[in-house]
């Protein structure tokens, strides 16, 4: 939540300045619990968010570190390269693995192609020949238009979302941000990530949308959702299981823990595909045990899915 570049700061969630008082933060915290306590009418999504802000800013110490800044860009881009792969467009070469584990099979590179963007235009927003010691400061992300913030935003939950992936080991592979828009040319047009495993092959979006999410009648709704993004993810694994002569076995959402209430939501079938909404802390779980009412893949099925969609996909 606080992380992301479109969330509100502890010190907004709180309603208070950032200069405020200890004794002044701490009285700004109490009442915004109650404000917001189920118990008393209040949102259980805001409550939770408050609590956390709390976490964050409520002693001395955790306020200055939070002062210091939280920025965006602490944590690299993931390099990935899977092992006895021929190298396709946008790999990048692999950093020295933390551990000897086996890991997922990975193509393409996650987050990318929006990691570039944001790049592209916070430069472009800051002005031509102005030199930006760190692109991903956190007053200047949070000063950027929302298009801007919003880039980032969701590069930093693909690859939150590659790094787990990858460690459910050999058995599965994982293509990411891989082309979707056919004969559009769109590079909007794409799914982020694309998971085959036993459990089945799944269409997999990240997102952050800065904010609560909940679900109403198989959608995603709340302050920071555009569209239909559930449907929009099944209408691009629509197009890629055309191309590849596949078929998907469900629909995963992937959004930050403290933005929904629910760590697994089954939304049933969207046009046909099964559906979930699950936190970030939950993926690893869902993609082991499979959706409800996804089918299981093994044997040389798996080896010809994978080798199906390793001939069609392209990455944006």
């Amino acid at each position: 939540m606080f992380d992301s570049p479109l969330s509100a700061s502890a010190y907004d969630v709180l309603g208070v300045a950032p200069t405020v008082d200890d004794e002044t933060l701490r009285k700004a915290y109490r009442l915004r619990l109650r404000q917001t306590h189920p118990d008393t009418g209040g949102d259980a999504a805001v409550f939770v968010q408050v609590q956390r802000a709390w976490e964050l800013v409520g002693t001395a110490e955790s306020r200055a570190a939070y002062d210091r800044g939280h920025g965006f860009g602490a944590t690299d881009a993931p390099q990935w390269t899977p092992a006895g792969a021929t190298t396709s467009p946008g790999w990048r070469a692999p950093s020295a693995p933390a551990d000897t584990r086996p890991r997922a099979r990975s193509r393409g590179q996650p987050g990318g192609w929006r990691r570039e963007r944001y790049l592209s235009l916070i430069r472009e927003w800051a002005g031509r020949g102005v030199d930006l010691a760190d692109p991903y400061d956190p007053a200047l992300v949070r000063s950027a238009p929302h298009e801007v913030r919003r880039l980032l935003a969701d590069a930093l939950a693909e690859e939150a979302t590659a790094r787990i992936v990858a460690d459910l080991g050999m058995g599965y592979t994982v293509w990411h941000d891989v082309y979707a828009g056919g004969r559009s040319g769109d590079p909007e047009a794409k799914l982020d990530h694309v998971v085959l495993g036993p459990s089945g092959l799944y269409g997999v979006l990240s997102e952050d949308f800065g904010g609560p999410v909940r679900v109403r009648r198989g959608e995603l709704t709340g302050d920071g959702v555009d569209g239909a993004p559930v449907a929009e993810l099944v209408a691009r694994m629509r197009t890629i299981a055309r191309a590849a002569g596949v078929r998907f076995g469900g629909a995963i959402v992937v959004l930050p823990d403290e933005d929904v209430l629910q760590s697994v939501e089954e939304l049933g079938k969207v046009r046909g595909t099964p559906a979930v909404v699950a936190s970030r802390s939950a993926l690893s779980t869902v993609l082991r045990r499979g959706v409800a009412g996804a089918r299981a893949i093994g044997g040389n099925e798996l080896f010809d899915v994978r080798t199906r969609l390793d001939q069609t996909v392209r990455f944006v």
